[in-house]
């Protein structure tokens, strides 16, 4: 008899008998199998009658367990044998467990109880991850069975419910489909757009955290801290909620003792004109806000993008680092006064920083910093962004949120009186009729509505075309440069407010008129126009006379929006009240309220309230409506 056999006889195991696993071999070879099977028949000879049957078990689990190399393939088999056993089979196999038992009890050692107690005691883990697996795959079976196949969006709502993140989005998503200015969590990360074109491994590459000197920082939605940046410590910048009404809640951003006398020293860094003053403030203050937005240009007029971005980022995580915890990125329903000088930093980084992701080429992570700017004041809209958020969603084609937007907002805003809404609404209709899943009769449809709007704004707006074929480098045909309509008389005649805005539009969009099918279409509407123009269409006296008494100023957010946007076509058809006053880039033209002496006032008491004083500006109304409420009270009215 081998030794093996006398230790089985004796109720032991090679190695230590509190670690065994129930006679589990783990890739024995085919030498020690045959040397196995030898000791099973000397053992059935030598053991009593009452151990045979026992003993032929183990010996057909043993052979059984040898094809595994790893334990856990076995753990994993033996889970799913257990979740196929019938009831009758179960039964069964406890009673023979129970004869097992009574059989194998007069040789049972003192090490083969603590053998069974650590047997049991896995087994019982066992028991508890398989609860836990089941409970995981019932959870994740309720969430696809919510989700249609392939609807990533919804099934990311989902994820975001079941995180704890509905609380923000539940106004957003209580009717049958989501606002115009929803934005969603995930898209305000570049990276996400970037992977969706180029792949993970392209953004990410082999980048691999560094363990040594790595700074613990909060985690943010709008940007992700570096490792290289400074320590933080909060700069003395606050958010405090003012009020809630109807559903919408009113913040403010409010600034220490301390962060007003930084205020001031920057203030006199400015005054001097010299940036090494500047960059002395930053480096005891690093995550001074005007400091931040004002070094940033200061680097990308020297070309320096990357280190002008990285600023913008850091006065982005300052601000998120301060939020209320109320306060919501993603629902629209917060809001923030731009006549409050505390605020304007915070929409001005977000208007930095979301141009910095549109020439980056993540033009569908800008138009969600676009959404979230015009959702914190849509009524007034300090920065006009509406003359943005067309040429966004065109660059990201999103089509359908287009069309929403301008369904939805122009019975109240006025939108088709703006020029770039009037042609990118055409336009967008223009693509859908092209895209190769449409049902015929609907791509004839969607072309027809293309068409007519694009005539209609055309008429309306006949100094766009020339302009746009001279950037597009396209030489229009003599019989539209001869007649009088689109001709150099249509862009001399026109009020200076409009001037501006086609300016801009043209500057902005004209990349996506290059496209020759587009080119295409659009001279075949400039023949249609002639035609009814030719054939004294009555609608064109009356758009003539629309745009000498709806455009002759244009509010003080359209100037603003002009100067951020650095379009040379557009700021270089700028009034002259606007060029000659001085420009900070901190605070790009001011309200005409906010006054020296409410800044003073400010100064000595940080309590004192805007809204309630003589110093509050009007409100801005939709652009151009009868009557108009522009944002400086000027301009006129038909």
């Amino acid at each position: 008899m081998s030794t093996r056999a006398l230790r089985r006889l004796r109720g032991k195991q090679r190695g230590q008998e509190a670690l065994d696993l129930g006679d589990l071999s783990v890739g024995d070879s085919p030498e020690e199998q045959a040397e196995a099977e030898e000791e099973q028949l000397d053992t059935a000879n030598v053991s009593p009658p009452s151990n045979r049957k026992s003993n032929n078990r183990k010996a057909k689990k043993n052979k059984a367990q040898k094809n595994f190399s790893n334990i856990y393939e076995l753990i994993c088999d033996a889970d799913n044998e257990t979740e196929e056993l019938s009831p009758d089979e179960k039964a069964e196999k406890n009673q023979i467990s129970g004869l097992d038992e009574n059989d194998n009890s007069d040789i049972v050692q003192p090490g083969q109880k603590q053998q069974q107690t650590s047997t049991e005691s896995l087994s019982a883990d066992r028991v508890k991850k398989k609860k836990k697996k089941k409970k995981i795959k019932a959870a994740s079976e309720n969430v696809q069975g919510a989700v249609p196949d392939g609807n990533t969006d919804l099934l990311w709502d989902n994820l975001e419910q079941s995180n704890g993140l509905s609380l923000q989005n539940a106004d957003c998503r209580g009717c049958d489909r989501r606002s115009v200015l929803y934005v969603e969590h995930r898209n305000l990360n570049p990276e996400t757009e970037l992977k969706r074109y180029f792949g993970a491994r392209a953004v990410l590459g082999d980048q691999r955290p560094r363990q040594r000197n790595r700074q613990f920082h909060r985690s943010t939605w709008m940007t992700s801290p570096k490792d290289s940046w400074p320590r933080f410590s909060r700069p003395g910048i606050s958010m405090t909620l003012l009020q809630s009404k109807d559903g919408i809640h009113y913040f403010t951003f409010e600034h220490s003792r301390d962060y007003q006398q930084i205020q001031f020293k920057f203030l006199d860094a400015v005054e001097s004109m010299d940036p090494n003053n500047i960059v002395a403030l930053l480096q005891l203050n690093p995550y001074h806000i005007d400091s931040l937005l004002q070094f940033s240009d200061v680097c990308r007029m020297q070309e320096d993008q990357e280190m002008a971005r990285d600023f913008i980022g850091r006065a982005l995580y300052s601000f998120e680092c301060a939020v209320h915890p109320l306060f919501s990125l993603t629902s629209g329903t917060s809001r923030l006064d731009y006549l409050r000088p505390e605020n304007r930093a915070f929409y001005l980084a977000l208007y930095k920083h979301m141009m910095f992701l549109e020439k980056r080429g993540c033009p569908r992570t800008a138009l969600e910093y676009c959404k979230l700017i015009l959702s914190l004041d849509p009524d007034s809209d300090p920065l006009c962004m509406l003359l943005i958020i067309d040429f966004l969603m065109l660059r990201s084609r999103e089509y359908e949120s287009l069309l929403q937007l301008y369904q939805d907002w122009e019975e109240h805003r006025n939108l088709f009186q703006l020029p770039n809404f009037a042609f990118s609404t055409a336009l967008c209709y223009f693509h859908l009729s092209q895209q190769e899943d449409m049902d015929p009769e609907e791509s004839h449809k969607q072309r027809c509505k293309a068409d007519q709007m694009l005539q209609n704004a055309l008429i309306m707006f006949p100094g766009v075309l020339m302009p746009l074929l001279d950037l597009c480098s396209v030489q229009p045909d003599a019989t539209v440069t001869s007649h009088a309509f689109f001709g150099p008389k249509s862009q001399i005649m026109q009020p200076p407010a409009l001037t501006e805005l086609t300016a801009l539009y043209v500057g902005r969009t004209y990349n996506l008129w290059r496209e020759a099918p587009v080119m295409l279409w659009l001279e075949e509407s400039v023949k249609e126009v002639l035609r009814r123009v030719d054939a004294k269409d009555p609608i064109v006296d009356d758009c003539q006379d629309k745009r000498q008494q709806r455009y002759r100023s244009a509010p003080r957010n359209i100037h603003r929006h002009v100067l951020l946007s650095e379009i040379k076509e557009a700021t270089s058809s700028l009034p002259l009240e606007v060029t000659t006053q001085p420009m900070m880039s901190f605070d790009p033209l001011a309200p005409i309220s906010i006054s020296t002496l409410a800044l003073f006032f400010r100064s000595l008491m940080p309590n004192f309230n805007l809204q309630s004083s003589v110093f509050k500006e009007l409100p801005v109304q939709p652009i151009w409506q009868d009557p108009p409420g522009l944002e400086d009270g000027s301009g006129s009215h038909p």
